[in-house]
Formats: C-alpha cells, sequence, structure tokens
C-alpha cells in the first residue's frame, strides 16, 4: 500500500531529533507530507530538508485532505485543542506524551471517542523499548512480587543533543503567542495543583507529566494498576521527587533527580524472593543507544545473572512500526488515551500527597 501522508504540528527538539529522522527511515510506511510550528525558522528549516508543504495554521494542516496522518507535538497547552479538531477531522493522530495535562480535558477528548472512526496512539516509547518488552515474559508471578523499584536520574536533553545533533532552537517565536500559550499552561496545572499552590509544586507536576510520565506508564504496562499512592515528597524546588505507590502486598518505589550533570540514568527493578528483572534505559534524546534486560536468580552457588543486550533496537521505531500496524490492521493501542487518562489520575494523587507532606521551596 501506498505510504500514509504525514502532517506535523510542532516541529521542536523531538520532531527534529526524532520523529522526523525516523519517518524518514520509515518511507515505506510514511510519507512526510505537511507541516506547522509558530517558527518561521523552524518551517523553513524543515521544509528546506524533507521537501514538506508548509501550511499557514494548525487547522489547515488538520483539515487539509493531503494528509492522513497528524503528529501532535506542539506544546503541552495545544494537545486537546489539536487533538480534537483532529479527531473531528477524522485523521489517525499520534500525540505526543503527556496527552494533556488535566484529567478534565482527557475526559472531554474521550467523550468523542464514539464518532471516532481512525487510531489515537499517545507516545510513550519507554513502552516499546526492546528490554522492556522482553522483560515481560521474564517477570515473577504478580502475586510473587515483594518490591519494585524505579530510578530516573535526568539531564535535559540539551546536554545530550548538543553533542550530537544540529537541532535548531528558534528565536523568532511571536512573544505576545508565548506569553498567551505559558498562561494557558499554568492555569491548566493549577487546576491540578492548586490557584495558590508555591512554585517548587508546580514544578514537581510539570516534572511528572514530562519526562517521570515515560516511567508512571511503563510501571502501570508492567505490573498493573496501583491501589493508590501512599506517599509523595518534592524536593530541590520540586525538580525532584520521591513516590511510595500501593500495589497491596508489596510497594513500588519511584525516585525522579534531576540535574545539569549531563547523565541519564533509569531503570525498572521488579524483585520476588528469588528473582530480580530489572530493565535499565540510556537517554531516549539519542536514537539506538542501547537498553539492557538483566535477570537475576538465585542459585545453589550463589546469584546467577543473564543478561539481554546491548539491545540497539530503536523504541521510537519500534513505536512508529507498531502504530502503523493498528492502523493498517484497524487495531486498539495500548497507549492510548483511555490508558494516559489513568496517568493523569496518578498524577493528581501524587499532588495531593505531596501537598500533605509540604516541600523544600
Amino acid at each position: 500500500m501506498a505510504p500514509l501522508r504525514v502532517g506535523l504540528v510542532g516541529l521542536g527538539e523531538v520532531a527534529q531529533s526524532i520523529h522526523l529522522p525516523v519517518l524518514a527511515d520509515q518511507r515505506d510506511r510514511w510519507a512526510i507530507a505537511g507541516v506547522y510550528d509558530v517558527s518561521p525558522s523552524l518551517v523553513t528549516l524543515v521544509t528546506s530538508e524533507y521537501a514538506a508543504r508548509a501550511f499557514d495554521t494548525a487547522e489547515a494542516l488538520i483539515n487539509s485532505p493531503d494528509i492522513d496522518v497528524v503528529f501532535v507535538l506542539s506544546s503541552d497547552d495545544t494537545h486537546s485543542r489539536f487533538v480534537r479538531a483532529a479527531m473531528q477531522a477524522d485523521k489517525h493522530i499520534l500525540l505526543e506524551k503527556p496527552a494533556c495535562l488535566t484529567v478534565r480535558e482527557i475526559d472531554e477528548l474521550l467523550a468523542l471517542m464514539p464518532a471516532y472512526r481512525k487510531t489515537l496512539f499517545v507516545g510513550y516509547m519507554r513502552r516499546y523499548a526492546p528490554a522492556y518488552l522482553a522483560a515481560q515474559d521474564e517477570l515473577p508471578d504478580h502475586a510473587d512480587i515483594t518490591h519494585v523499584r524505579i530510578f530516573d536520574l535526568i539531564s535535559e536533553g540539551r546536554h545530550f543533543l548538543k553533542k550530537s545533533q544540529n537541532i535548531l532552537y528558534p528565536n523568532d517565536i511571536d512573544r505576545a503567542l508565548l506569553a498567551r500559550g505559558a498562561r494557558e499552561r499554568d492555569a491548566l496545572i493549577r487546576e491540578v495543583v492548586g490557584t495558590d499552590a508555591p512554585a517548587d509544586l508546580v514544578r514537581a507536576y510539570r516534572g511528572l507529566t514530562a519526562l517521570s510520565s515515560h516511567h508512571i506508564s511503563a510501571m502501570r504496562g508492567l505490573i498493573g494498576e496501583p491501589k493508590g499512592v501512599i506517599a509523595a515528597h518534592r524536593t530541590n524546588g520540586g525538580a525532584n521527587t520521591s513516590v511510595t505507590f500501593d500495589y497491596g502486598h508489596f510497594a513500588c518505589l519511584y525516585d525522579a533527580v534531576v540535574d545539569d550533570l549531563g547523565l541519564f540514568d533509569a531503570m525498572i527493578e521488579v524483585r520476588s524472593n528469588t528473582r530480580r528483572v530489572r530493565i535499565i534505559y540510556d537517554t531516549p534524546y539519542i536514537r539506538s543507544l542501547p537498553t539492557r534486560l538483566e535477570v537475576t536468580e538465585a542459585g545453589p552457588l550463589g546469584p546467577v545473572t543473564k543478561s539481554f543486550g546491548p539491545l540497539y533496537g530503536d523504541a521510537f521505531s519500534n513505536e512508529l512500526e507498531i502504530f502503523h500496524r493498528h492502523i493498517i490492521e484497524g487495531t486498539k493501542p495500548l497507549t492510548d488515551l483511555a490508558d494516559s487518562r489513568r496517568d493523569l489520575a496518578l498524577m493528581a494523587a501524587i499532588i495531593e500527597r505531596m501537598k500533605e507532606s509540604g516541600g523544600d521551596a
């Protein structure tokens, strides 16, 4: 069949470093047909490199008969508006995480689902990494799990990208538009954290909906839904978070640390009394860096570890291959709007626990 024609709304860091190169690699599945961004210099750059049509507005791209699939890669505060338009235009949608910033927004979109006939896929690429997929066959039985530990040491993408790719960070976006977007984003965040929330709580929620959302989604996909949030705390001005999730007979501990050291260290570890399964991630900002899976079991001579990897399969490439398959086969993605709603509900519960524990503002 002919490649599906893709229109990209938003041409920032993730579009330049990830989605455009992957789409170009998978040219038998996708054709980069149209782009829109609020930055004229970004539009000029991308249309010169990929020979795509530039649209004057996101709505024009979304409603064009020459676009089959809309990639919503714009700022978080715009997701709901653009997804709604793409659903009403009956286009397939890839939506970068977080799907929205509030449960309310997702509920409003979910109300449109009965009339929507296409595929909506939320981009949680860590759930499509080779080590993550392999781990699902290595986990102990759920009843045997005694402890889960998740760790995120995160430095911003620019620490990695500036050493490997020539990403354009534009300075020609209308300042009034930027200010309006900041106000809208702040209003959405304060629906969750509260109108008078301190700055560190606002930052903590922004962190949860940003990179931390990957591991919250991955946790749920791997070991199921928690019963609730036992405790949550924020430090370092809200940049660092510690959360304990209640799984009944075991707890899952999640720690996120954000700094400017330029390191990335992410892992998920699931334990029983005699088995440990550990997924090890490298930075997502550099494509095809390996993931690893380690499985350790008790043996007569001591612990025995078998390693899978390094696994160089690209999580983003896997993600788009699976998205394409869902479109062609008409099947339901694991990472859809309803799934993302559960992530946002958990994040809201985390914020409520953080309010109880206070912070270090």
